[in-house]
Formats: C-alpha cells, sequence, structure tokens
C-alpha cells in the first residue's frame, strides 16, 4: 500500500512539477484525501527526480554553463546566466528561510490552499498581458524574479507560473523566461532538499516510507515530469501560458462543490 501511494505521489508530483499548478499545494491535497501523514521530506526527495528531468531538458544549456563558470567567464551568452541565477537566487533563499517553517504549518487546511490556487490562478492568467520585448534579463529582472520564486514557497502557489508570469510581465521574450525559470530553479531544489533533509532526516524513516519507496516515487516523477516539461514548453511556445488559470480556477471550484467549503 505505501509502494502504491509512493507511485501516486510520485505521479502527481511529475505532473504538478512543471505545469504552473504547484506540487506541493497538489501533493497537500493528494496526502489530505489518501489519508496520508507524510514528512516534507518526502516531498522533497520527489524533486530528485524533477531536478534531474530538467538537468536532462537543459544539459546543452547547464553544460555551457559550467563550462563557463570553470573559465570564470561571466560576459558571453552563457557566462551571463551565471550572475544573474545567483541574483535570483538569494531573495529566493531568504524568503525560504524565513518563513518556510511557518508555511509548512499554516497551508494544512484545504480551504486555505484553495485560496493560494484561486491566487495562483490570478497570477497566471496576467501573463497574456505581458509585452516580450527584451532579448536579455538585467540584474533588477533577474532579482523580482527571485522574489517570485522566493514567494512560491507557499503551496498552492506554482513556482514555474509564478517565475514565468513574472518574467512576461517584465518584458522578457517566452523562450528566455522559459530557460531562466528553470535553470534558476536548480539551486533552489538543490538548497530545499538540503535543508529538509537537515531539519527532518528522522522523520522520513518514521513515517513508513522507505528507500524502496522513495525510490519508486522519484523514478515515476522522473519520467511523468519529463512529459509534462515538453507540455509546458510547447504551451509557453504557442502564447497559451495563461491558459493554467482556468485549471486552478476549476479545481478550486471541484474542491467547494467536494467539500462544501465557504470562504465568505
Amino acid at each position: 500500500m505505501q509502494l502504491l501511494r509512493a507511485i501516486i505521489l510520485g505521479v502527481i508530483q511529475g505532473l504538478t512539477e512543471w505545469l504552473p499548478v504547484s506540487s506541493t499545494g497538489h501533493l497537500r491535497l493528494a496526502e489530505r484525501f489518501l489519508g496520508l501523514t507524510v514528512p516534507l521530506l518526502f516531498d522533497v526527495t520527489l524533486h530528485i527526480g524533477t531536478l534531474a528531468v530538467v538537468i536532462a531538458f537543459f544539459r546543452s544549456d547547464v553544460q555551457k554553463i559550467l563550462a563557463a563558470l570553470k573559465r570564470l567567464d561571466f560576459k558571453s551568452e552563457y557566462g551571463k546566466f551565471i550572475p544573474l541565477i545567483i541574483v535570483g537566487t538569494i531573495p529566493t533563499i531568504m524568503i525560504g528561510f524565513a518563513f518556510h517553517t511557518f508555511l509548512e504549518n499554516v497551508f494544512q487546511e484545504i480551504s486555505v490552499l484553495a485560496a493560494a490556487f484561486i491566487a495562483c490562478g490570478v497570477v497566471l492568467s496576467l501573463a497574456k498581458i505581458g509585452k516580450e520585448k527584451a532579448e536579455d534579463i538585467g540584474f533588477s529582472q533577474a532579482f523580482l524574479i527571485g522574489v517570485a520564486q522566493g514567494v512560491a514557497v507557499v503551496p498552492g502557489l506554482s513556482r514555474s507560473g509564478l517565475t514565468i508570469t513574472a518574467a512576461l510581465l517584465l518584458g522578457v521574450k517566452r523562450e528566455k523566461a522559459f530557460k531562466f525559470s528553470f535553470l534558476m530553479s536548480i539551486p533552489a531544489i538543490i538548497g530545499a532538499l538540503a535543508l529538509t533533509l537537515y531539519e527532518q532526516f528522522d522523520a522520513l524513516a518514521a513515517s513508513g516510507f522507505g528507500f524502496a519507496e522513495t525510490a519508486v516515487g522519484v523514478v515515476v516523477a522522473m519520467v511523468v515530469g519529463y512529459f509534462a516539461l515538453k507540455l509546458l514548453w510547447k504551451t509557453v511556445a504557442r502564447g497559451k501560458f495563461h491558459f493554467f488559470a482556468l485549471y486552478c480556477w476549476v479545481l478550486v471550484l471541484s474542491l467547494i462543490a467536494a467539500l462544501g467549503l465557504h470562504f465568505l
């Protein structure tokens, strides 16, 4: 039964980590409806699978960035990504350290998660008004995109949704917005995994999710995540990114219908 649950959570993680609909929010809902009590570490460990996917998907870009870093080249096309990613990661770290424990405790109620999904839909709907003029990303833009990534620590808010929308609203062209969002996610995911591993290592074993279940969840998240990322790119390339807002709102209406939630 735990193995089956790990597979289900892996599928959810793979689909929703890259699609702009909040993987953490969906995992919280799944855990609630499946009657699970899963420590944050298991959720974050699933990110290993999706991290492997983004590195594989952008392997050429990652290799060129690492080559530029080795040469201490920060002026070439790929070398410029290095300081931009650093600038964008700073607010992410600050916000994450300051609020992750608080938000983990607060965003357990379905009604609170639903409110966050509504907000996520509102943000995604704004993507269609972005004017794509900038070929390059500046430091101020990178910082603001990093702030968006930090705010996405809130369960129910999508990291990719907020960062790509922020980039589009700042005038960044969709291809560059898509690429920067996911390249910037690599240190964020690694940092989240390391922090949670440090804080909750003992809780993972106590949850009943052992090595086998965790490994299966990671592999499933990798396979599903690869196809989800390809789907997201096609959606962004066609200028349909804001359509995901409809999904968020339909999800909230479904929760209201199923659980009789009242927000007024």
